[in-house]
Formats: C-alpha cells, structure tokens, sequence
C-alpha cells in the first residue's frame, strides 16, 4: 500500500493506494472520530458490486450506515436527485456529526461530495473511488459539484474529503470501456506534470492495460502524489491548479453538446487533450512530433483522438465553451503544454484561431 498526503493544514487527508482496501473501511473511519450514524451514496451498478462489502466494514466497526442508490451515470449529477438524497438523509436522522460515504466512480463522488458539502451546511465523507478515473483524479482535491442543463459542473463547491481509500481489486470490475477512460487522466498526468511518467505510460502500456496491481498501485499513486502537490498550492483553482484542465476545456463542452453519456468523460477529454496539444504545438511552439506521440499513446490506449466537425456542431461547441468556468472577459481560455511535462494556463485563444487548429476545416474522423 501507498500513502499520499494531501497538505492543507487542518483540512489535511490522506490517500491510500492499494488492494484490499474495502475491508478496512470501517476501522479506517473509526480513526477519523466521526458520529455513528452515517450513508453511504453509491449507484446502481456499483451497489450490485461493492455496497454489501462497504456496509459489513460499517457495520463490524459499530457504525449505522444508510445505503442510498442513485441512477448509474452523469444523469445522476442533477439537482433533483441532490434532493432525493438530502430527503433520505434527514429521513434516517443524520446529524453534524454524521458522515458520508461516496463509494462509486467519479459521478457518484461528485455527487455525494455536493451533498455532504451542502446538508447541514457541511458534513464529513469519505472517498472511495471505485473507476479508475475517480482514483486518479475526482476524488482528490475537494471539488464537487453538479451539472446544470447548460453545462457540467457550473454549481459545485471546494469541499474537501477526510480520506481518500483507493482500492485496486474494486477496478477488476470495471468495464473495459470505463478502464479505459480513466486513462485519459493518467496520460493527462504526464502530459502536464511528469515527462517520465508519460514515457512510462508508452512503454508500459500493454500491463497497464491488463490492470497489473503492481504498475497500478506505482501509477495510481504517482498521479495522486501530483495532485496533492498542485492542491496544496492552490486549493480553490486561482491559479496553478488549473493546468489539471488540460483538455477539459474542450471536452467538456464536447461532453454537453453530446448529451451527457453518450462519451464517457475520458473519450471526451481525450479529444480534448488531443485537440489541445495542437493548439499547444500552434501557439506555444510544442514539437510537432510530440503531438504525435500524444495522439498516438491515446489511440493506443483505446480512446478516440478526434471527432467529426460540421459547421452546426462547431457552433454549439464554441456556445458550450464559452460558458467555461476559465472564461473571462468573453474570452475562451486554455491550458496549454509547450512540452510534455509541462504545462501553463490563462491562454486566451480568439475562435478564428479555434476554428483554424481544430474546427471543422482541418478536423478529421
């Protein structure tokens, strides 16, 4: 097992990487001194896999657990089922001291965080990602939040976990399709960060893809320990954290247009991380043969690199991207990378620039 801290003085948490970390639950709650009475916020594929073993840990440390199911998927992220789960929480009698548990992908953490952040103006929950994307990247940092029919995540907090169990056995069930979409925050990782960890990823790939728990537990790790870092200097995104929106700018608003779940967020921000890098190679000088590794190293990995522009489409995604929460002034910013490993923020990029890098005149299927 790995520990990451994530440093944020009296709101500090740890991280823990690893297999078998579902069993501990219980005992690893009962160290954080939290009320009895607690829920666990799950969804329905990952209740029919995990739930009963979640709630036996509760039960055997002496908590009362309440399971709460929401629908699998993004759907969930909305706010009447944010009311759904605040009714079933006074229902059972939670209190301040009362937590929550998130158990689940990246959705239900989003989800459940927005929840605990808002019932009773704040109560404590626990993390525990069960998708690999939720293991590398939504559960850590405190950002929940829901989506609105305009956009994903415009209402949302910066709510920090307790702790965070990152349990690899709980990624043995994961779909194929899903696995591989929390690639494309791992590659994103290296992208920004590690220049070492992205060459890894090109040379390991082929166990990464087979869920080696031995490279998992290295690689899992490592993307925390860059999260922590980037956290523990800006907590609430004023600036250097943004560089962990490499891609999302466009994959988000690629995610909207398309209807929420359609592409899973990992193929959206792939297309995203792809399309980025080119304008990175057009504004900031990145090699070119460097955009094909990245583009490369997606495909390998199973996630698509481009998408189809026509004119109507590209109109609805430059509408989406201009409710981007790095808007300013009217003007769509990015984050871009003028090498691997290292990335910068705050690019004003004019739409014509947009239209010309990756609309629908150079985009490709």
């Amino acid at each position: 097992m790995r520990n990451v801290r994530v440093s944020l003085g009296a709101r500090s948490y740890t991280i823990r990487v690893g297999t078998g970390l579902l069993r501990e639950l219980g005992r690893e709650c009962q160290r954080l001194a939290m009320g009895r009475r607690c829920a666990v916020i799950t969804d329905s594929n990952v209740a029919a896999l995990h739930l009963p073993a979640a709630l036996d840990s509760l039960r055997e440390a002496g908590f009362e657990p309440l399971a709460v199911t929401v629908p699998a998927g993004e759907p969930a992220k909305r706010l009447s089922v944010v009311g759904s789960c605040y009714d079933q929480l006074a229902a059972a009698r939670l209190e301040r001291h009362s937590f929550i548990v998130a158990l689940g992908g990246g959705v239900v953490g989003d989800l459940a965080g927005f929840v605990a952040a808002t019932y009773l103006r704040g109560i404590p929950f626990v993390q525990v990602p069960t998708s690999l994307l939720a293991q590398v990247d939504s559960s850590v940092g405190g950002k929940v939040g829901i989506n609105l029919r305009a956009g994903k995540n415009l209402v949302g907090a910066f709510y920090q976990p307790r702790l965070v169990l990152a349990d690899l056995d709980t990624l043995r069930t994961l779909p194929e399709r899903e696995y591989r979409s929390g690639l494309a925050e791992v590659i994103k990782y290296g992208l920004i960060a590690d220049a070492r960890l992205f060459a890894r990823l090109e040379r390991d790939l082929p166990r990464v893809l087979a869920r080696d728990p031995e490279i998992l537990e290295s690689v899992v790790a490592r993307c925390c320990q860059i999260k922590a870092e980037v956290v523990a200097e800006d907590e609430t995104e004023s600036g250097r954290r943004a560089i962990l929106n490499f891609g999302h700018t466009v994959g988000h608003a690629l995610e909207a247009i398309t209807g929420y779940g359609r592409l899973l967020h990992g193929e959206a921000i792939a297309i995203g991380q792809v399309a980025e890098a080119r304008l990175s190679a057009h504004l900031l000088g990145l090699p070119s043969p460097c955009v094909d590794r990245i583009e490369r190293l997606f495909g390998a990995a199973g996630l698509p690199t481009r998408t189809r522009w026509t004119p109507s489409r590209w109109q609805r995604l430059l509408a989406a991207m201009r409710l981007d929460k790095k808007v300013r002034d009217g003007r769509i910013r990015f984050v871009l990378i003028p090498a691997i490993g290292r990335a910068t923020w705050g690019h004003a990029v004019e739409e014509a620039t947009l239209q010309q890098v990756i609309g629908p005149a150079t985009s490709a299927s």
